[in-house]
Formats: structure tokens, C-alpha cells, sequence
């Protein structure tokens, strides 16, 4: 039997809601997205403090369980205007979700980039208020530089200043901590997560050069975290084209959001 067939209007029409429902923040797995060849978002995981503290081979023993050719985005140190806007379209347009960790600092400087990427369906975690290392600080200013941080992404996101994170994911500035730090967040019910591999894009190269790093990288690994920086703008021009080798090799990028975090579509029953 012959598909019925389906007029310009009514495509557009499709489209438009669908991309209203990625605006929203519901999962957008890879047979919803608008664009047929779009790498898409494969699948949701839930992470819970009581069953996976702490994520990331390069930090911890254990990682998220992921298959092969599963991944996980992850970015770290934004808000950051000049990138991210060039970062958010490389992700919508491969219906893709990632996680953003961001420091308080420039989430207080720009509450409504913070307020988009979550708006695209990002998940959103913590970086501190201003990126110090916290292994060579005292306790009592380690603690508070992790919730002055929380406090500021948590007063951009939803205009109320709290110590409690809407949502419970912190990484770590240059992966540093302490036993006792990472007791205290786990007691407060906050995944830290490390990462698997990376891109190294802290170091000076070409977007070129970044993508056969990340590359070589990722086909030694075959899965996992990966941590890229979305201020860097070489990260942010690479990002496409690695983007693209994921969809072209068949790999599949996996939405981390925190166990019991409701969809737009959980909310409405």
C-alpha cells in the first residue's frame, strides 16, 4: 500500500513542532529528529549518586555503562557567548544532547546563554564559581567555592539563589580533589563526573589537528566520556566535522540526565 503523501505545509508543520518539543527539553532520540541523516541522540541514561558516585576512568575506577561506539559529550568552563552560539548549532542540527558543566562566575555574566542551553535540552552541571584548583584549597573554601558556584547557575537557570543543584552533577577544575571533597558531594547526592578520554583542546592546534587527536583517540577507547571545552575556538570549529565522522562511523551519543529528572512530556501526566 502506497504511503499517503504529505503536503510542504504539513512538513513544515512537523517540523516546526518537532523542533519546539527540542526546545522544550524533551528527549530527542535519533527517529524524532526533524533531519533524517542527523547523527541524533541515541538513547537517555539516568545517573544517581547511589549507585554511581563518580564517573570517568581518567579519575575513578568505573565509568558509565555504555556499549561500543557509545558516547557522552561533555563541556566544561562556559557560559561563553563567542562559541557557544557556534557550539548549540552544531549540536541542533545533529539533534544532539550534551552536558554542560559551567562556572558560576560566567553564569552570573550571562544567566540568558545559561537559560538556552538548557532551553535546547542540555543537561546542565557544575564547575565551581571561578575554576581554582580545590585540592590546594582549605576545606571550608573549597565547599564554598563549590556552592557559590551551584548557587549562581541555579539563580541564572530558575531566579532563586540555592546551594542545591536542580540538577546534581559537578566536575571537578583539572580533575584535582580530595577524599573528603568527594565524600561531602556524594553524601549531598552529587555525581562528580570525570571523563574518559579527551580532546587536549586546552593546548594550542588547528580545529584540523584537534579532530585527528580526538579521532585517534575515540578509535582506541570505542566508547565512553568525552570532555571538550566550549570556550576554546578551535573546539568550537572542530565540532561539526567530528560530529559528522561520529554519524558516518556509526557512533552513538548517549543523553546523561540525573535518575527521576522529568521531560516535558513526564510533567504533562
Amino acid at each position: 500500500m502506497p504511503k499517503p503523501q504529505t503536503t510542504g505545509r504539513a512538513r513544515r508543520t512537523l517540523v516546526a513542532a518537532a523542533l519546539a518539543v527540542m526546545a522544550c527539553g524533551a528527549p530527542v532520540l535519533a527517529q524524532d529528529c526533524p533531519r533524517k541523516d542527523a547523527l541524533g541522540t541515541s538513547r537517555v541514561l539516568e545517573v544517581d549518586a547511589a549507585t554511581s558516585p563518580r564517573v570517568g576512568l581518567k579519575s575513578f575506577p568505573q565509568t558509565l555503562p555504555l556499549a561500543d561506539h557509545e558516547i557522552v559529550l561533555t563541556f566544561d568552563d562556559g557560559p561563553w557567548p563567542a562559541t557557544d552560539t557556534r557550539i548549540l548549532a552544531a549540536l541542533a542540527r545533529e539533534c544532539v544532547r550534551a552536558t554542560f558543566f559551567l562556572i558560576g562566575r560566567s553564569a552570573a555574566e550571562h544567566p540568558e546563554l545559561v537559560r538556552r542551553i538548557a532551553a535546547a535540552g542540555h543537561t546542565i552541571g557544575h564547575h565551581t564559581w571561578a575554576h581554582p584548583n580545590l585540592k590546594y584549597l582549605k576545606p571550608e573554601a573549597a565547599d564554598a567555592e563549590i556552592d557559590k558556584g551551584i548557587s549562581a547557575v541555579e539563580l541564572a537557570l530558575h531566579g532563586k539563589a540555592t546551594t542545591t543543584p536542580g540538577t546534581p552533577l559537578f566536575r571537578f577544575p583539572y580533575f584535582e580533589m580530595t577524599p573528603q571533597a568527594l565524600e561531602k558531594l556524594e553524601r549531598r547526592g552529587i555525581v562528580v563526573f570525570g571523563a574518559d578520554f579527551w580532546a587536549s583542546d586546552w593546548n594550542k592546534m588547528t580545529p584540523q589537528q584537534e579532530l585527528k587527536l580526538l579521532v585517534e583517540r575515540l578509535n582506541i577507547a570505542r566508547k565512553g566520556i568525552i570532555l571538550l571545552h566550549d570556550p576554546k575556538l578551535q573546539t568550537a570549529a572542530m565540532l561539526p566535522d567530528f560530529l559528522r565522522y561520529l554519524r558516518e562511523n556509526n557512533y552513538r551519543v548517549v543523553h546523561v540526565v540525573p535518575a527521576g529528572a522529568k521531560t516535558v512530556s513526564d510533567k504533562a501526566h
